[in-house]
């Protein structure tokens, strides 16, 4: 029963991060702003690792780790959102 759990945790998860990238790509579209573009890339790395955590801890055995390519996906997001707050801010 905690596997299912965790199991809908993580896709729940990865569908939040999905729907605020669509969320922000749609005010992209309208506005114009670099600043939502920029958040929607970071929510794309975002999602990617959400899907690669459900696949790390639900999917795939123990003895396959994903744990270096989530922290990539992570990084990336993050980076992206630095980037985009640092230098895109009028």
């Amino acid at each position: 029963m905690a596997q299912v759990f965790e199991s809908s945790i993580y896709l729940l998860c990865l569908i939040t991060s999905l729907v605020a990238m669509w969320l922000l790509l749609r005010s992209y579209r309208q506005n114009r702003s670099r600043l939502l573009l920029f958040s929607a890339a970071a929510f794309v790395a975002f999602a990617l690792n959400n899907l690669t955590l459900f696949f790390d801890l639900v999917l795939l055995p123990t003895d396959i780790d994903l744990r270096p390519l989530r922290a990539l996906t992570a990084l990336t997001g993050v980076a992206i959102l630095l980037y985009a707050f640092i230098w895109e801010i009028d």
